[in-house]
């Protein structure tokens, strides 16, 4: 298995969607991905407002303070669960654009706690759209995850469910109407309840081993900034009903492990519930309806009508026949070198 230090996928030369003068909503826009999000929003483009829909009222507080009012005034905290679909109603009013980031997303709560995993990924999803159907939102975009792909646990299975919902979601806007789409990678580097921010607070408590679940897993890595340009250049191509995939990198967490600190000592605990050993982006029956971009898989629908002719300003080709996008299996590995580049890349855009 090749390992290669160039391995480091950059996003492509898309276009990103005009943000000027424009009003956008991010549910769970106080997690690592709505700030990382609203921090790259508003360094790039002059909107005219940007809502952080969120349920937490401590952290839209520390949000606030984080992001002071004199550079970030174009910034609204909207408290709000998207369990309330009247509550997203009133904070979609005038929205062009919705980025749907909230979910409920640690594997082993959810197997624990079912019941609130289905009310927030999954009847929340459906009220993200029909909200947004009712307040004529232009374009939505639905964050996903590898663990939707082939699901074995909860979480997984509740994504999944949210994904179809929003692709299915373009047959009730009609003609004209609010299109919807979804955006589907895998694990986010430095995101909260990651591997490597815990990883790296073991080490600075003065840990001498570092727990792996299993010496043979594989996790597909992603930087925060490289998450919101694939939603920013996706929401300017969607047509609707697509799943778009970046072409982003693989890594063993054995080898993450001894990038973060060389020669540690490591002591295997056993794969948690409901935890693959790898984990998949598009499973070889996705890969039907699969098409290739520089930089990302488009996974089209097929029940809406979609075809190619909907994209007539990107080159696009089918995947080869059998095609899967794998961990384990994936062409493009990271290694010490561009695991570090990535988390230098992480703190610098923390830190702007």
């Amino acid at each position: 298995m090749a390992r290669s230090s160039s391995a480091l996928i950059h996003p492509g030369q898309y276009p990103e969607m005009d943000l000027n003068d424009k009003v956008i909503l991010v549910t769970g826009g106080t997690g690592s991905f709505g700030q990382a999000f609203v921090r790259y929003v508003l360094s790039k483009y002059n909107p005219r407002k940007l809502i952080v829909f969120s349920r937490d009222e401590q952290k839209h507080y520390d949000m606030a303070q984080t992001f002071s009012q004199n550079r970030f005034s174009a910034i609204r905290y909207f408290i709000g669960d998207v369990r309330d679909v009247s509550r997203l109603e009133l904070a979609m009013r005038e929205v062009d654009y919705v980025v749907h980031a909230a979910a409920l997303k640690h594997v082993p709560i959810a197997e624990y706690n079912p019941f609130e995993c289905v009310a927030t990924n999954i009847n929340g999803a459906q009220n993200v759209v029909t909200a947004a159907v009712r307040t004529n939102v232009k374009a939505v975009v639905a964050l996903s995850t590898d663990k939707a792909a082939n699901p074995i646990n909860l979480y997984g299975a509740t994504k999944l469910a949210s994904d179809k919902i929003f692709v299915a979601a373009n047959n009730l806007s009609g003609t004209g109407g609010c299109r919807f789409s979804v955006v589907r990678y895998g694990n986010v580097l430095g995101s909260r309840g990651s591997v490597v921010p815990y990883f790296c607070k073991l080490l600075s408590e003065g840990a001498t081993k570092l727990p792996i679940t299993d010496r043979r897993m594989t996790r597909f890595w992603i930087t925060l900034e490289h998450g919101v340009h694939a939603v920013l250049t996706s929401l300017a191509m969607m047509a609707g009903g697509e799943i778009f995939v970046p072409k982003v990198s693989s890594m063993r967490i054995v080898d993450l492990a001894h990038a973060l600190a060389p020669g540690v000592e490591l002591e295997e605990i056993g794969v948690r519930p409901g935890e693959k050993l790898h984990e998949v982006l598009i499973t070889e029956d996705e890969a039907r309806t699969t098409l290739e971009l520089d930089d990302r898989y488009l996974i089209y629908p097929v029940a809406t009508g979609w075809t190619r002719d909907k994209f007539p300003a990107y080159e696009t080709q089918s995947v080869p026949e059998g095609f899967s996008f794998v961990s384990n299996t994936n062409d493009r590995w990271l290694d010490a070198t561009s695991l570090n580049e990535m988390v230098m890349d992480l703190a610098t855009n923390t830190e702007k």
